[in-house]
């Protein structure tokens, strides 16, 4: 069911619309926006529908873009912003490189593994960032093991992006397993 044009009624919406006073804040509620859509996107949808792929050749399906948001959320939160490079990283192999992709098959345990290790990196994300500031967020962070650095601002606005981009695809992947569209 459509409500005009969005993907829950307005009064189910768990998005918050603005209104977020100061850097850190603004970022939080987009990074909270975004990673509530990608969750809404896979509302309501078996393991065999969440494990759907887009169009062949590609991998692309939403319970792979759930695998690969705990990848991110790992990669940049703990492994960037706090230098924990030595830590196992969620849905990696040295054999398959796409392997939160290739490894998302339709089943309630990979269903259930998934989005149990993206919600673990969120928590762990957002308990990182209850301790920031705005003042933190021009502070610079050497966020690889070749010295890259970038600041805290960076990497988040690099995470927004990145989550704007895996909900696009996960607009059209939805779209494609039942019609449903929608913001």
């Amino acid at each position: 069911m459509a409500f005009d044009g969005m993907f829950v009624a307005p009064e189910d919406d768990p998005r918050q619309d603005g209104g977020a006073v100061g850097e850190l804040a603004t970022y939080r509620d987009y990074l909270r926006n975004y990673r509530l859509t990608l969750e809404l996107k896979c509302q309501d949808l078996s393991p065999q529908q969440l494990a759907s792929r887009s169009v062949p050749p590609s991998t692309l399906s939403l319970l792979g873009l759930v695998r690969h948001a705990a990848y991110v959320e790992q990669t940049w939160f703990q492994r960037a912003l706090q230098g924990n490079l030595d830590e196992p990283r969620p849905f990696t192999s040295s054999e398959d490189h796409d392997v939160e992709f290739n490894g998302a098959i339709g089943t309630p345990e990979c269903v259930e593994e998934a989005f149990a290790a993206w919600r673990h990196e969120v928590e762990r994300a957002d308990a990182w960032l209850d301790a920031r500031t705005d003042g933190d967020m021009g502070r610079t962070v050497v966020y690889n093991s070749d010295g890259a650095e970038a600041s805290v601002r960076d990497i988040l606005v690099h995470l927004i992006e990145e989550y704007a981009r895996h909900c696009g695809h996960a607009d059209l992947l939805r779209e494609c397993v039942d019609g449903r569209t929608g913001e």
